[in-house]
């Protein structure tokens, strides 16, 4: 009964994190979606605006940064998971 708890409790464990996994995902893509706005404007502007353009580039280099630190975390969200899943096994042998 005991290694039924236990193997219960590392599923919803293991679960969470990927549906954790999962919201960071749509976290990257949103910051992908500023980046490309950024990108929009910068391209439109450079000519006409400079406070366009200005926030374009801006918007470029937070949607990168927020990539880069979302990227970040998925990969060791899943390495994390790879470790959940490891520690379970040996639980179980």
């Amino acid at each position: 009964m005991e290694n039924q708890v236990l193997i219960e409790a590392y599923e919803n464990e293991i679960s969470y994190q990927k549906h954790m996994i999962d919201n960071l995902g749509r976290w990257f893509a949103l910051f992908f979606l500023v980046s490309s706005i950024g990108a929009m404007l910068a391209y439109l502007f450079h000519n006409k605006n400079l406070i366009l353009l200005i926030l374009g580039v801006v918007l470029i280099l937070l949607g990168i940064l927020g990539m880069m630190l979302f990227s970040y975390g998925i990969n060791k969200g899943k390495k994390n998971v790879a470790k959940v899943i490891d520690s379970l096994e040996r639980a179980i042998k």
